[in-house]
């Protein structure tokens, strides 16, 4: 048996409803196909993509890897069958969170004045490549160390943290700020997309209380809630700007390094175009090389 494109579909659907019965109700199937074609799947693979052994579904470490590469294949396939794209194949730019920053909108602008035949779209997903591993965008704005294996980085600029703290908080009526200020209460941590983890504490002054939340919508409701502190890039206060949080500069916490991203297969035709114009943007020599 050879590996369909169906195959592929169902897998994807399983794995993000994390039920089957769910997932059959998507594609328009009956539950005993899909587990059927799951079967069949991971007979063909001849490993175990989904654990079955819980109340709830989940991927197993094999699943978890092969489904960025159905992702980025299904969305490869849906690509070439899609003629109107053909003619004027967009640039597909993620970013997780703030884009470039203040180079966002001059970035837009002049690459629609100097690219116009091929639009650039700016896509926010809440993913730490950003769409990227999964196939969804041809580049990404990554912040923070970049290790997915397959990705090509080239580092466009370097940006000052910030502490973001609830605008009622005695912490907000201070010039700056330090981890330690921060780490004296919780600390509000998006999981998901974000660049902030414990580590970025030294072990003596960690937070012992964390918050954990899914993107930035929900980081800046927490802080803003009292529920507590956070820290993030300058860019987050100047794109994020929020009247129950206040950003401080957080003195004592290193800069972190903002990325151009892309595929090393396959890249976009025109990424070469968008990296060149990018470092132009933000005046940037950054080197390039896998990562």
């Amino acid at each position: 048996m050879s590996i369909e494109l169906r195959h592929l579909r169902c897998f994807l659907a399983i794995a993000e409803e994390s039920n089957v019965t769910r997932a059959a109700a998507r594609l328009g199937l009956t539950q005993p196909s899909v587990s059927r074609t799951l079967a069949s799947l991971e007979k063909r693979m001849g490993v175990r993509l989904v654990d079955r052994s819980t109340h709830h579904l989940a991927l197993t470490a094999e699943g978890r890897a092969f489904r960025d590469k159905a992702a980025a294949a299904v969305a490869a396939f849906d690509e070439a069958l899609d003629t109107g794209r053909l003619r004027r194949r967009p640039l597909r730019l993620g970013h997780a969170w703030s884009a470039l920053g203040p180079y966002t909108t001059p970035l837009l602008r002049r690459w629609q004045r100097e690219h116009p035949d091929t639009p650039l779209e700016l896509l926010r997903i809440d993913d730490r490549t950003a769409g990227l591993a999964r196939g969804e965008v041809d580049a990404a704005v990554l912040r923070g160390p970049v290790d997915t294996p397959g990705l090509v980085t080239e580092l466009l600029f370097t940006e000052p943290r910030v502490a973001a703290v609830p605008s009622d908080d005695p912490l907000a009526a201070r010039a700056s700020l330090t981890l330690a200020d921060l780490g004296a209460g919780p600390v509000v941590l998006n999981t998901v997309s974000g660049l902030t983890t414990p580590d970025l504490w030294p072990e003596e002054i960690r937070p012992t209380a964390t918050v954990t939340v899914a993107n930035t919508d929900d980081w800046l409701t927490a802080i803003a809630a009292g529920r507590g502190a956070g820290a993030s890039v300058a860019s987050t206060a100047q794109m994020h700007a929020h009247r129950g949080v206040t950003y401080r500069p957080l003195s004592d916490a290193p800069s972190a390094p903002v990325f151009l991203a892309w595929r090393s297969a396959s890249p976009h035709p025109a990424v070469r175009q968008l990296v060149a114009l990018a470092r132009a943007v933000a005046g940037s020599t950054g080197p390039a090389g896998p990562r």
